[in-house]
């Protein structure tokens, strides 16, 4: 594949967030148009969804923004304001799965699933920025990925829906890229609307728009990012996968949604008849446990009594501390400084390995759990956590 480096006609500042100003700079003229989609965080419902099971997540406001122009010559040209370097140019015709690229693989890959689905996308230029943290675990990649989508399904008029951009960005990831992730970033990105959490069944796509607005209720919830990057390339991400995999086909059941809470304890005393390694085990109790937990929290957001899911997120918490240990310490200092000063409850939220948890905490608490977590990292000598509070925020959209 042909991929070279250009640089801008004149300097442009990588730090750079209008990506109009800088398509302009970059490669002359106005954009076509300029398109967003968000970053998200989970709710409750972890390693789920590529057990075709139940997730909740809400977009945060926190967003990657495209200002993008059609090409017919076969030329997909890429510049990030984030990633220092110049503008990555690909012929289109030689995209191919694996091929590295860095971050531009994530949007190549997007154009290269469209016309691997048979979709006749000829080529673009992009000028990228975003505000959504990398390595946090609020999809800074599938951000990337649906903004990509969303813009060349306008520009080529190929009239895909949300969740159709969402499997595109997945088969992006999954097949380009090589992260084994399941479909529930890129359906928060596209799908999510204002002031809404999102109900996805993973494993037909079907979705509820659950109102959140927490503070009618005088609740707020935080996100605490604890600067421990993660990335789920490095195979813990898809050895969990496949122990998942390895618990279904042991269990005789086509996926791990396929078993109901209630029979958990006997599929896991025939899992340990089965010799099957103890780590299968945990990863069973997990998923099916944290499928079990995303319906409590909705049937508690339903009922009005969101406070009474503070403990079903401490319970998650310990399930993917301690049956997926996928956590980590400063992770677990999140949960338990926050969980120490008044907090309603807490938990990890995303791959895990790093990146961020979310604390459900009284309006009135927020000041005091967001300076105990603070000062608990000081004390143990980690970088100050970025904390902020989370506003269900629209899913992916033109701008102009």
């Amino acid at each position: 594949m042909t991929e070279t480096t250009e640089p801008s006609a004149t300097a442009v500042d990588p730090s750079a967030t209008d990506p109009a100003a800088t398509f302009s700079e970059l490669y002359g003229g106005e954009p076509d148009g300029i398109w967003a989609a968000p970053g998200r965080v989970n709710l409750i419902g972890e390693y789920t969804d590529f057990n075709d099971g139940f997730v909740m997540p809400l977009a945060l406001p926190h967003t990657a923004v495209a200002a993008v122009s059609r090409r017919d010559d076969g030329v997909l040209r890429l510049y990030s304001s984030d990633v220092p370097g110049g503008v990555v140019s690909l012929r289109v015709d030689e995209l191919a799965p694996h091929s590295g690229h860095g971050w531009a693989a994530y949007p190549a890959g997007v154009l290269w699933a469209l016309r691997e689905a048979g979709h006749p996308v000829t080529g673009a230029d992009f000028a990228l920025a975003s505000t959504v943290p990398t390595g946090a675990g609020l999809s800074s990649s599938a951000a990337l990925e649906v903004v990509t989508a969303l813009a060349l399904n306008d520009l080529f008029r190929l009239g895909l829906s949300g969740p159709e951009l969402a499997v595109v960005g997945r088969r992006a990831e999954n097949d380009f890229v090589g992260v084994p992730c399941g479909i529930m970033d890129q359906m928060a990105s596209a799908c999510c609307t204002e002031g809404h959490a999102l109900h996805l069944d993973t494993r037909d796509l079907s979705l509820r728009q659950v109102p959140f607005d927490l503070a009618a209720q005088g609740l707020t919830l935080l996100v605490v990012d604890t600067r421990v990057k993660h990335a789920l390339g490095d195979g813990a991400y898809a050895e969990r996968r496949a122990g998942c995999e390895e618990g279904a086909r042991l269990l005789g059941i086509p996926m791990l949604r396929d078993l109901p809470h209630e029979n958990l304890a006997a599929a896991l005393t025939t899992l340990a008849d089965a010799g099957a390694d103890e780590s299968v085990v945990r990863y069973v109790r997990h998923v099916v446990g944290d499928n079990r937990r995303v319906e409590q929290v909705i049937a508690l957001l339903d009922a009005g009594d969101v406070r009474a899911a503070g403990p079903v997120l401490n319970e998650g918490h310990r399930s993917l501390r301690d049956d997926l240990r996928v956590s980590c310490p400063e992770l677990d200092l999140v949960v338990a400084a926050a969980n120490e000063a008044g907090a309603l409850g807490a938990r990890m939220t995303g791959g895990g390995f790093g990146g961020s948890a979310v604390v459900l905490v009284e309006e009135a608490a927020a000041g005091t759990v967001t300076k105990a977590v603070s000062e608990a990292f000081a004390a143990a000598g980690h970088a100050a956590p970025g904390i902020f509070e989370a506003i269900p925020w629209a899913g992916a959209r033109r701008l102009g």
